[in-house]
């Protein structure tokens, strides 16, 4: 039983591999005709501009990573133009063209280039060019090279930003300044508001002269008007309730505050005032018509008892001018109080406003990035630098120029290898490039295992404190053919001074040539958008050259 299990499992098991390889071949041609690459021209002159042109038949669910950067060497890309989209029921057909242009005659040869479909990579047929000198016709004379023009280089936005940011900040203070703060001009009704008491019943009674009732024996209007100003002005210096209460219970109080000496009026002006608000309550209610010069009596009256209730009022002690100060402090700061909440609420609203009216057109992320500061953004925004690291070197394009650095190696190491390294960033910065390269002394006839190499990598993550390593391997090949090796995944770093540990991405490549081992190596913090694509960008620019004998 044992044998035949043996003999099924070994039958199954060559059976699935030759599935496997069959689905792998048929998928190998479906795939090499998804992408295509051409030329307008194979024949040039000195200067003249190329177009070079991919296409791409992918599904409408994969991602379509083109090249990007200096990619066609020996010619020069002067300009990726935008990609072309066209659906064709569930498949995309992609076009982008690229600009290249090349200032020395002779055959170049435009090397493959490397598209990303989804999680599989697929290369360009390599293609012939000719470009040809241009034929000088020297009889015609020649002239001086134009001598050397200086171009002004051009800066960062930052300064736009920055102006954005104070415009806004301008404009809401002026808004706050001019409808808060600001001191406008009093209106009339403010200014008598302002104005004491008794002056104020005196100018009411100035305006009382200059209206018109009495001359077009308008009786109603003028005794409701003279008796209002008397009984205002009691109402706030007197009797609190004098403007709700009746005739006969405003004479009531008025003689109860004389008998309990809290005001000093004579029983004679408690009656002319009894008089003159009866005599009004029959103008109003009974429609009783006075003499016109009994009316004039009437305000001159009301003048004389406004000046008797003044002088009847006794003075205020210190204690009560004290509690008025106290009380008109407390009302100026109450106002000030208010007036700082308001600043702050509108000063909320409009930074509110203009938050979510840019979030809605630029997206929340980057205006949070944009205004607070990304460094990743930053560097990602910023001019990126293309240089050759190492020899043999490792050419790579990075948003800041590699440091070299020099690792401490034990002695026996040191005598075995030679080690060139180049660095920016830090793993525990949450942001690292490194390009090492790694000399053999004495290799032999061995062989070197590119496994073992990048396994010493991700022991150099556990010696900073990274934890919980998960890691995936896949074949990586660059855009000028050199094939190597592509080790990635996740990992725990720990955040400095605390006790806290940060997700973060990694990726290395590797490569090995003879007795040298070549690495690319990049970190960075999960979840960091411009990261990626700083990831992206930097591994499509890998480039190597083999060692020279």
């Amino acid at each position: 039983m044992k044998t035949r299990y043996s003999l099924q499992s070994s039958v199954f098991s060559h059976q699935l591999s030759v599935f496997f390889s069959i689905l792998f071949c048929l998928s190998s041609l479906a795939s090499f005709s998804q992408v295509t690459s051409s030329v307008e021209t194979n024949s040039i002159k000195i200067g003249e501009q190329i177009t070079y042109e991919i296409k791409v038949e992918a599904d409408t669910t994969k991602l379509v990573v083109f090249p990007e950067g200096q990619t066609f060497s020996p010619l020069e890309m002067i300009e990726a133009y935008q990609i072309d989209t066209t659906k064709n029921k569930d498949k995309y057909n992609l076009i982008r063209r690229y600009g290249l242009i090349q200032f020395d005659s002779g055959s170049y040869t435009i090397p493959r280039q490397k598209i990303i479909i989804g999680d599989r990579t697929f290369f360009t047929d390599s293609l012939q060019v000719e470009v040809n000198d241009i034929v000088v016709d020297t009889t015609k004379g020649l002239y001086d090279i134009k001598p050397i023009i200086a171009v002004k280089k051009t800066g960062s936005n930052w300064w736009k930003y920055v102006l954005y940011a104070l415009l806004i900040i301008g404009a809401i203070g002026a808004l706050i300044y001019w409808f808060i703060w600001r001191k406008k001009p009093l209106t009339e009704e403010e200014q008598i508001a302002l104005l004491p008491p008794y002056d104020r019943a005196k100018l009411a009674l100035k305006k009382l002269d200059e209206s018109h009732y009495l001359e077009h024996e308008n009786l109603k209007d003028y005794y409701s008007d003279l008796t209002f100003i008397i009984r205002k002005y009691l109402d706030e210096k007197v009797y609190d309730h004098a403007l709700e209460s009746t005739t006969d219970e405003l004479i009531h109080r008025l003689n109860l505050l004389k008998d309990g000496n809290q005001v000093d009026l004579s029983k004679d002006d408690i009656k002319n005032l009894e008089s003159i608000l009866k005599r009004a309550d029959l103008v109003k209610f009974a429609k009783s018509a006075p003499d016109i010069e009994l009316a004039k009596i009437d305000r001159d009256t009301i003048d004389l008892e406004i000046d008797h209730v003044k002088e009847a009022l006794p003075e205020p002690t210190e204690e009560e001018k004290l509690l008025d100060q106290k009380y008109r402090e407390e009302q100026a700061r109450k106002k000030k109080r208010n007036k700082i909440i308001i600043t702050v609420l509108l000063s909320l609203f409009l930074i509110t406003a203009a938050v979510v009216g840019f979030s809605i057109k630029y997206g929340f992320d980057y205006v949070k990035d944009t205004v607070i500061g990304h460094d990743s953004k930053e560097l990602l925004e910023g001019e990126w630098v293309t240089s050759a690291y190492g020899f043999p070197p490792i050419t790579i394009t990075t948003p800041k120029v590699l440091k070299r650095t020099t690792p401490e190696l034990p002695e026996e190491m040191a005598q075995q290898i030679d080690l060139t390294q180049f660095e920016y960033g830090s793993l525990i910065g949450q942001f690292q490039i490194t390009a090492a390269t790694t000399r053999l002394k004495n290799l032999g006839d061995n062989k070197i295992d590119i496994k073992q190499a990048i396994d010493g990598s991700l022991k150099m993550f556990e010696s900073v404190g990274a934890q919980n390593i998960i890691t995936k391997t896949d074949e990586f090949t660059t855009p000028n053919g050199a094939e190597g090796l592509k080790v990635y995944g996740t990992m725990e770093i720990p955040v400095p001074n605390t006790d806290k540990f940060q997700k973060s991405n990694y990726v290395i490549l590797g490569f090995t040539s003879e007795n040298v081992i070549q690495q690319v190596l990049v970190a960075y913090k999960e979840y960091d958008v411009y990261a990626e694509k700083m990831t992206e960008r930097i591994l499509n620019s890998v480039e190597l050259k083999e060692v020279e004998e």
